[in-house]
């Protein structure tokens, strides 16, 4: 059997305000024309279809879309819900949908009971753990403590008790969201830290011939066996060196798992680039990100006037930027009550004008902060 597992799509994100549903649709269309290709059997999302629990029209539409047209296909879809997905929204219509050859696992009474998908080389059981909230499966399942481990072991326990209670040499395959111990994480994904138990050990997948993990947006391999697809775009800046795309598996009669890696089209490119914003400017090396968004970190000693505008009119994709200033003298370590020590509300706000914009505030501007202050006193006493 050809598994296509795949992960965190985040239908309905954006990257900084920038509207990225044109680029997952892009992606979607790659995604079936590799199912087609490449004959897959069954496509296999490991959690995060959406980006929210109540998700924008355009991304609920482009979800319609991506499994008609993955059914289209004449390949099956097995998926679960992860933890920017709502469990309960999720499963409405599960049944109806399972009929036509998509199976959605977003609900606790599905762990442990899979789908069958029949192959002619012998059938394969798919098991959905979807995101398991602690503190609601502690109390369902009557757990002892309040983590990831004991959420994600219990639901691995039920997997391989109905496993044992089947034909011997039936394949298996999880798809589970969660943090397995020892991957690398990005900024772009949410905390689902309970305390200082957030992490899964790998450990807790055996029994099985194939993991499809969902969480990290970047591809991973935890076990031979265990693997996250990662996402299928850029969700932070910190993703700007991952390469994107999802794992084409094969088991083979035996369970024995055959993995591939296919790269997914990148719409934009991220980068993340600093320096000195005449050299930014003017140097032919920078040319190379004039398509990619970018975070820019200005390391200035003053903070040049506009910034924004300017590098704009030379990396119109310009989205973040910040200042590190390289050549900022010696640190004021005083302390916040000694440096504020005898100045007044005006002085401070004409040292905040000189430290945002590298330049003193200018006469008609000390004249606007003077008469608001005087502002607030008169309303002050008014009262």
């Amino acid at each position: 059997m050809r598994i296509l597992h795949t992960s965190d799509w985040h239908l309905g994100r954006s990257f900084h305000r920038e509207n990225l549903i044109e680029a997952q649709a892009a992606f979607v269309d790659h995604l079936i024309a590799t199912v087609r290709a490449e004959r897959v059997d069954v496509v296999a999302v490991a959690g995060d279809l959406y980006d929210r629990a109540l998700p924008p029209v355009d991304a609920v539409a482009l979800f319609d879309d991506a499994l008609a047209r993955i059914r289209g296909t004449g390949a099956q879809a097995v998926l679960i819900s992860g933890n920017h997905d709502s469990l309960v929204r999720m499963a409405y219509g599960t049944r109806l949908m399972a009929a036509s050859g998509i199976h959605l696992c977003s609900s606790l009474g599905s762990v442990g009971t899979p789908v069958v998908i029949d192959h002619p080389r012998g059938p394969v059981a798919f098991y959905g753990i979807p995101y398991l909230e602690p503190e609601v499966v502690r109390h369902a399942w009557d757990l002892p403590d309040r983590s990831h481990k004991a959420a994600v072991g219990h639901a691995m326990d039920l997997v391989r008790a109905d496993l044992a209670a089947r034909p011997a040499g039936t394949r298996s395959v999880v798809l589970s969201h969660a943090f397995v111990t020892g991957g690398e994480p990005s900024d772009s994904e949410r905390d689902i830290s309970v305390g200082g138990a957030a992490h899964v050990p790998v450990g807790v997948y055996d029994g099985v011939d194939y993991t499809a993990l969902g969480h990290l947006h970047g591809r991973q391999r935890m076990a031979h066996t265990v693997r996250y697809s990662g996402s299928p775009l850029a969700y932070s800046f910190s993703e700007e060196h991952q390469t994107k795309g999802y794992w084409l598996v094969d088991l083979d009669p035996g369970g024995a798992a055959h993995t591939e890696f296919v790269a997914a089209p990148v719409p934009r490119p991220v980068a993340r680039i600093r320096g000195r914003i005449e050299s930014l400017l003017t140097d032919p090396a920078w040319e190379r990100h004039t398509d990619h968004w970018l975070q820019v970190t200005l390391t200035d000693p003053a903070r040049p006037a506009a910034p924004m505008e300017r590098l704009r009119r030379r990396f119109p994709h310009t989205l973040n930027l910040a200042f590190d200033p390289d050549d900022g003298g010696p640190a004021d370590d005083r302390t916040w009550a000694r440096r504020t020590a005898g100045r007044g509300e005006a002085d401070l706000v004409r040292d905040f004008v000189d430290w945002a914009r590298g330049t003193p505030a200018t006469a008609a501007e000390d004249r606007l902060i003077q008469r608001a202050f005087e502002d607030i006193r008169t309303g002050e006493a008014a009262r």
